[in-house]
């Protein structure tokens, strides 16, 4: 399908670039993207997406705007504190970007629904905040074979990587070869309450984890840049790098013996 006046106009500087052009616009139109957690990671993974032209866009939250989550939340307002954020942030997308259809589910992932709500979508965004969702994201998008892209915050501190689940090879892990324990409970959870965030570092964040899934949909640059790797940034001192993550021959989903099933 072709492009319309208006998206001609809106996308002008995407069509310019030789790596996304019209094809690549128009498959950013015709995709279906989950994002799982619309807090600081989600927040301005979703603004990116929509403002990008993703065509739809399916979002999963059981919190509320507090006042505490404007600090780095900005799609939020304060007007909108004790609303339900997935209500919040569908009411910004509408008038950020009428193009873009957002199905806002109040609620939490789980073992019944997880399989249902990723099978549907090209593309999972992990933005949530504790290593159980964590887990079950990982197991489904790998059943499902969709891919997931996946970040984690904390004070200064952030991590992302792409788990691609088709075609598995020495270079392509999943995240249960990065992370094999299989008991949330020991992991401790991301508590930024007690831990504290600093803003910005949430919205770098977020938005590189929208430039990977553009990436992911769209296949520009090179094939997979954070496929097999991990970017570490830490942005109290300005430093950041690469870590190579290899595929783990023993893993309990993706490796030899594994099954997604039990995973």
């Amino acid at each position: 399908m072709t492009l319309n006046d208006d998206e001609l106009d809106r996308y002008a500087r995407h069509l310019v670039l030789r790596e996304v052009g019209g094809a690549g616009q128009a498959k950013l139109r015709d995709s279906a993207v989950l994002i799982v957690g619309i807090g600081g990671l989600g927040a301005p993974a979703l603004q990116y997406l929509a403002a990008a032209g993703v065509g739809k866009i399916t979002i999963i939250d059981d919190d509320i705007v507090s006042a505490s989550n404007l600090q780095r939340q900005t799609i939020y307002r304060t007007d909108q504190i004790g609303q339900p954020k997935v209500e919040a942030a569908r009411n910004f997308v509408s008038m950020l970007n009428p193009h873009v259809a957002v199905t806002a589910l109040k609620g939490r992932i789980d073992a019944q629904n997880v399989d249902s709500l990723t099978k549907n979508h090209e593309l999972i965004l992990d933005c949530c905040d504790n290593f159980a969702t964590r887990f079950l994201l990982a197991a489904a998008s790998f059943r499902a074979k969709v891919p997931l892209v996946s970040a984690a915050i904390r004070g200064f501190d952030g991590q992302l990587s792409v788990w691609h689940p088709d075609g598995h090879s020495a270079d392509r892990p999943c995240y249960h070869c990065f992370n094999p324990v299989r008991d949330p409970e020991t992991l401790g959870d991301d508590d930024c309450a007690a831990t504290g965030i600093l803003g910005p570092v949430a919205g770098v964040l977020g938005t590189l984890q929208a430039l990977e899934a553009m990436r992911t949909l769209i296949s520009f640059g090179p094939d997979g840049a954070l496929i097999g790797r991990m970017l570490l940034m830490d942005m109290l001192s300005g430093r950041q790098r690469l870590v190579k993550v290899s595929r783990d021959p023993h893993c309990t989903l993706c490796g030899d013996g594994g099954t997604a099933a039990d995973a």
